[in-house]
């Protein structure tokens, strides 16, 4: 039996935490929260991560930081990006990062679906 994916959400917004992690979970998802891109990165649950779900704006290490950070550690993790950031440019950096998956929030349910789908099916 294959093992159930590890989601990981990093967001500095408690609300936004929370509402991704019961929307994720109901999908039937491993999850774990995280308030930092520095949490995240020290955590035992980074190995076990099967795909990240990242503010990109948050403080200290944004999302892009953050997705840089390992891509130059050789950690090919996929990433889907949240941001209210309207910035174009923003978008352009994430996906030429490697992102899987960029969303305006407030995002879309189904949109954040089809970008976790994607992501785990790389």
């Amino acid at each position: 039996m294959p093992a159930i994916p590890v989601i990981s959400i990093i967001d500095d917004d408690p609300s936004i935490l929370a509402a991704t992690y019961f929307l994720v979970r109901s999908l039937g998802y491993t999850v774990h929260t995280f308030a930092s891109a520095e949490a995240f990165l020290q955590s035992a649950r980074l190995a076990e991560t099967s795909c990240v779900i990242a503010d990109v704006s948050m403080p200290a290490m944004s999302g892009l930081e953050m997705q840089s950070h390992l891509r130059a550690q050789g950690n090919g993790v996929p990433f889907i990006f949240i941001t209210a950031l309207r910035d174009p440019g923003v978008r352009t950096r994430a996906f030429e990062g490697g992102a899987s998956g960029f969303l305006n929030k407030p995002f879309d349910v189904d949109a954040l679906i089809s970008c976790i789908d994607a992501a785990l099916a790389r």
